[in-house]
């Protein structure tokens, strides 16, 4: 099979249509056997003191994913701002089909976006950095109901996660009114058996990604 980076050059082709991304590459039994990429996100929840407006995201890829990512691309001085830009242009047209990776419900029922605005990618030495805005289709109205955020791969192939609690956090206004609390996965011993035992070339299975994904509650009193 074509390796993934011999497909370029969009990103979300890499992200969404991995299979064997790194082939002979052993991963551990104590990271579920299957990333073969790892995003480190941060998130700032936005809105005034009445709606939750929108996420502003910044992903920061592992130095393989942004390796392939950029590979091919001209980067030479005159020429990398451009050729980053649309490389991000790319990334975020693609992205418009597959929810951004993005799960924001309220009260169990899914929340729509409009389309992400800003997007950005950046090099620091060996990482790629993509940022952008994703505004809600209409503002939020603050109230006790459960809203719950998740930003994953459904395959588990991308390993998509807040590093750390600061990673994700609300805008001064809205930090008045709300709370957050991050869960961890909590897949079942079964679960896990049945994810190493898939071999690496298998097929896609799109079931399993939330299975393995922290999520963000956001608790507001108003």
């Amino acid at each position: 099979m074509m390796p993934i980076y011999a497909l370029k050059p969009s990103y979300l082709r890499c992200l969404l249509q991995v299979t064997i991304m790194f082939i002979g590459v052993l991963i551990s039994m104590s990271s579920y056997a299957h990333p073969h990429s790892w995003v480190d996100i941060k998130t700032e929840i936005q809105g005034d003191g009445k709606h939750i407006a929108g996420f502003l995201m910044t992903w920061e890829f592992d130095a393989m994913t942004s390796a392939y990512m950029l590979d091919g691309e001209d980067l030479s001085v005159e020429n990398k701002a451009q050729s980053l830009q649309v490389l991000a242009d790319s990334i975020m047209q693609n992205m418009t089909t597959n929810h951004y990776l993005t799960y924001f419900y309220e009260d169990d029922m899914p929340v729509k976006y409009a389309l992400a605005e800003n997007g950005t990618l950046e090099q620091d030495k060996i990482k790629a950095t993509l940022s952008f805005y994703l505004p809600l289709a209409e503002p939020l109205l603050l109230s006790d109901n459960v809203l719950k955020l998740l930003i994953y791969d459904p395959s588990y192939y991308v390993d998509m996660s807040w590093p750390a609690k600061n990673a994700i956090q609300l805008s001064p206004a809205l930090s008045q009114y709300c709370k957050l609390e991050l869960i961890e996965a909590t897949p079942s011993s079964e679960q896990l058996v049945y994810v190493m035992s898939l071999p690496v070339d298998t097929k896609r299975d799109d079931a399993i990604g939330e299975l393995f994904t922290q999520s963000i509650t956001i608790h507001c009193n108003y």
